[in-house]
């Protein structure tokens, strides 16, 4: 019959009982001696000889444990170990043949392990055996986890498959017990056969445990050991494959025609490839070396590029700087460098990777640019409107003081003066003799765009900012950035524009139409108008406190009139320059003309000499320059001060014409239906009058 420590409740071939259990089930010669009343002395030899038995037992199991530990410290395989185990308990009785059946990496077949005594047949015929509820006692005990008893293979059940061949080889009951690790699995099965039927006492229940207990500490042992050299040969693989890995990356950063350096994420260098190697002269030693970057970087770019360096390595994102290596030869070269972080998965920099690209005819190509750049700066100043700030008057000299003074400031500077003075002519001086020369000189004509585009026109606007936006749009100001923007006839802004302005000039800032997001900008801001900006003010058509903020360098910049002595001077440089372009040459000027041109009031300014000077060089015949005096209409002597009553009455009739003329076109200033065409002047001065004279244009609206 068969005996389970716990029984099989799905088999009921299995028995349900254990010889270390009180309910054990014995065959029935066993039952009836168990029946029996022996006499009490018999009883207690029979206790006796019982102790005397458990008590070799337990020294046998400590004997072997020890032997067994002895052999684990030595070093020993864990197949001595379990072979010399099977030895020791072979060597309890004669009729103990000993087995150990491993289980195997598939862990669903047990092979065999140890057991010197088991027959060769039957070694190589449980080898392997697949793992099973009915298969034997080894691979059953295996699969229940559990004792399994057969105390006569010949009619037991679980043995159908492999009853000839145990039969055959004398084997005719087997005690299996699995060996079961702290994590509940299974290593493997402890067996014990016999020739005979047999039921195991409990002292063999206890010295099979002990077996098994000896195995298991073994087989842990062993597996330790395994785990240990799987580990060590990956680690061996890990750093070969490494070793090829790093040579490998020679052999590439070798063949690429840039400087690589490798640097720790502190940028201490800890390689180089041959390429740099062969730039510097240097060894690899020495580029590894604290002194390197003094040796091999110009004494310029030490400092710069270290705080450069320093801050960026911080960052840990990639970054780049230009710097001069020092090559073998002992001339410097200037580099690209381009700085690569290598991340771990945890996003720490772990590596810098550093590129090195020879820019060196590069940065010549600039400087020759930059200088190409400068002259041709230089020669279009030369033969721009610049050097038509032409004259040696006393008048024209204090103000050429003053922008040698201002110029290279950042103050805002108001230029005021009649139309045609030369306005932006000054602006321009003062730009080009500022720090700021080298950036953009932005030119806005304020009265000259339309009202309701003139801060689209200043600040940009965004996509969708109004019908016709179709992308973004950048301003004059953003453009003017770093440089000098030159708001002309800035009298003419309208008020929401001029509130737009004041928080340019106070906050560095503005935004785009239809934008919500502040652009900081770094612009010189210089104006020029021909308004009287003081009767501007106290009329309400100019903030006062944007007037303020521009007027905080006033130029007053004299009319032609007031130059007399720099006319004929003008007038020469004119010739000249109208002359050349027409393939003309005058010899000497007329007289008369001369005279002419000095005696008259140049209510034009410069402007009307330039218009006056190039009609007459292509007029004229011959080698001497004239004017035709029908060209210079002399202004009439001013007449006595109109009495104050006289010009209440003139500015009241004034009023009511333009009041008349706005009614009749129901408010509208410009157009061909508006109050300007039917009074026959400009929409400009139309405007100009309304607001001198304070008329509400609204008014004249209808519903």
């Amino acid at each position: 019959m068969i005996s389970l420590e716990r029984g099989n409740e799905t088999n009921p071939s299995i028995a349900k009982t254990d010889p270390s259990e009180p309910h054990l089930a014995l065959t029935g010669a066993a039952i009836n001696n168990e029946e029996r009343n022996p006499p009490a002395q018999s009883q207690t030899h029979e206790n006796l000889e019982r102790e005397l038995k458990e008590l070799k037992l337990a020294q046998s199991l400590l004997s072997s444990e020890k032997n067994a530990l002895e052999m684990i410290t030595e070093g020993a395989s864990v197949q001595e170990i379990l072979e010399n185990l099977c030895a020791r308990f072979d060597a309890e009785s004669l009729d103990f043949i000993s087995s150990i059946l491993l289980m195997d990496p598939d862990r669903e077949h047990l092979r065999f392990g140890a057991g010197a005594r088991v027959p060769k047949e039957w070694a190589q015929f449980v080898s392997p055996v697949k793992i099973g509820p009915c298969v034997g006692s080894c691979g059953t005990a295996a699969f229940l986890k559990k004792r399994v008893i057969a105390s006569d293979i010949s009619t037991d059940p679980l043995w159908v498959a492999f009853r000839d061949v145990a039969l055959r080889n004398g084997l005719r009951s087997a005690w299996s017990q699995p060996i079961v690790s702290k994590d509940n699995e299974v290593l493997g099965t402890f067996c014990i056969y016999s020739p005979q039927p047999r039921i195991p006492e409990p002292g063999d229940i206890r010295l099979i445990e002990g077996a098994v207990h000896i195995a298991l500490i073994a087989i842990e042992k062993g597996r330790i050991q395994t785990a240990l050299i799987t580990a060590l040969e990956e680690i061996k693989k890990s750093q070969e494959q490494l070793r090829r890995d790093e040579e490998e990356f020679r052999l590439i950063t070798d063949a690429i025609p840039h400087i690589i350096v490798v640097m720790q994420p502190e940028g201490r260098i800890i390689y180089a490839n041959r390429l740099a190697l062969d730039y510097t002269g240097l060894t690899l030693g020495d580029v590894r070396a604290e002194t390197f970057r003094t040796r091999a970087f110009h004494p310029e770019d030490i400092e710069r590029v270290q705080d450069e360096r320093k801050a960026a390595l911080l960052k840990g994102v990639p970054f780049e700087n230009e710097q001069r290596f020092l090559r073998k030869d002992g001339k410097y070269r200037w580099f690209l460098n381009r700085y690569n972080p290598l991340l771990d998965e945890h996003g720490k920099v772990i590596r810098w990777y550093t590129t090195g690209t020879d820019i060196e005819d590069r940065k010549n190509a600039e400087d020759r640019i930059r200088n190409e750049n400068v002259a041709l700066r230089e020669e279009i100043e030369r033969s721009s409107m610049f050097e038509e700030i032409v004259g040696s008057s006393e008048p024209l000299r204090v103000v050429l003081e003053q922008v040698s003074k201002v110029a290279p400031t950042d103050s805002t500077v108001l230029i005021l003066g009649e139309t045609g003075t030369g306005k932006e002519l000054i602006a321009r001086a003062i730009h080009n003799r500022s720090k700021r020369s080298s950036r953009a000189f932005i030119r806005v004509n304020c009265g000259a765009i339309p009202r309701d585009l003139i801060a689209s026109e200043l600040f940009g606007h965004e996509r969708g900012a109004f019908t016709g936006a179709l992308q973004r749009r950048l301003g004059r100001f953003e453009s003017a950035d770093g440089g000098t923007i030159f708001l002309d006839e800035v009298g003419d802004l309208p008020p929401e524009t001029q509130i737009a302005l004041l928080r340019v000039l106070q906050e560095r800032e503005f935004e785009r139409v239809g934008g919500n997001q502040s652009i900081a900008v770094d612009v010189r801001v210089l104006a020029a108008t021909n308004r009287n900006m003081n009767a501007a003010v106290a009329e309400g058509s100019f903030r006062q406190d944007l007037f303020y903020r521009l007027n905080v360098f006033p130029l007053q910049v004299p009319p032609l009139r007031d130059r007399v002595d720099d006319i004929s001077l003008l007038v020469d440089y004119l010739i000249d320059r109208y002359g050349s372009k027409a393939g003309k040459k005058f010899r000497r000027i007329n007289k008369k003309t001369l005279e002419l041109l000095q005696a008259y009031d140049w209510p034009g300014n410069i402007r009307e000499l330039q218009n006056v000077i190039e009609r007459a060089v292509i007029l004229c015949e011959g080698d001497t320059f004239s004017v035709d005096e029908a060209w210079l209409t002399r202004v009439t002597p001013n007449a006595a001060p109109t009495p104050v009553p006289l010009v209440a009455n003139l500015l009241e009739r004034e009023r009511e014409m333009l009041e008349a003329a706005l009614r009749e076109a129901e408010g509208v200033i410009g157009g061909p239906r508006g109050a300007a065409t039917k009074l026959g002047i400009p929409r400009q001065t139309l405007e100009s009058k309304i607001r001198k004279l304070g008329i509400n244009r609204h008014l004249f609206k209808t519903a």
